[in-house]
């Protein structure tokens, strides 16, 4: 007998569905037919939906059932800063000694990001860079709550990741950070970092 997904693993399906379009913004959540797809009962998908409205990748309608939030500049405007200085804060909660055995498998990374800018799409392997960077945090809350909060902001990366100069732009950004992080300047590392997110904000406003 197959073993039901939990409500985590119903969560990040429903994450991965609206990320990559199959569950399009200010839709509606169609239960009957999403509980069938995923081979589950509506309890436990009603609690994985219940839980994405409280993160707010969906939106609880009265009478509608359950909405993809739609995607909003001002949303966008909140996420970028306030990840940038999440994920800082995650740098300063890690040891030095730590961090002075990524720099060399950040770079590994960074060149695996500069391989796909002829049409290919970075994202996966810009998330594995961030990843490895904060892997080091002693502060589990803190990583939690980047965990929770950054696929908010990731349905608006193929606004900015998607252009070659941008892209480009961002793995010298990289490649800056685990520089900074070489020569053990932490402060000038967490400025890059929060620098980095910024500036991707400015090229989604700007587009």
């Amino acid at each position: 007998m197959t073993k039901r997904p939990l409500r985590g693993e119903l969560i990040d399906e429903i994450t991965t569905r609206v990320l990559d379009g199959r569950l399009a913004a200010d839709t509606r959540i169609n239960e009957v037919h999403l509980a069938k797809e995923l081979g589950v009962s509506r309890t436990p998908l009603r609690e994985a939906l219940i839980g994405l409205a409280d993160r707010g990748m969906l939106v609880a309608a009265p009478g509608r059932g359950f909405l993809v939030a739609p995607l909003d500049p001002d949303e966008a405007r909140r996420l970028y800063p306030l990840v940038a200085e999440l994920e800082s804060l995650a740098l300063r909660w890690t040891s030095p000694l730590e961090l002075a055995t990524l720099p060399d498998a950040l770079d590994l990374l960074a060149d695996r990001m500069a391989e796909p800018l002829d049409g290919g799409n970075v994202s996966d392997v810009d998330d594995q860079w961030h990843a490895l960077l904060l892997s080091r945090c002693a502060n589990p809350y803190l990583l939690r709550l980047i965990e929770q909060t950054k696929p908010l902001l990731k349905r608006y990366e193929s606004h900015y990741l998607g252009g070659r100069a941008r892209a480009a732009e961002s793995v010298g950004e990289h490649r800056a950070i685990a520089d900074a992080l070489r020569s053990g300047d932490l402060s000038a590392a967490s400025a890059l970092l929060v620098r980095n997110w910024v500036k991707a904000l400015a090229t989604l406003e700007k587009d």
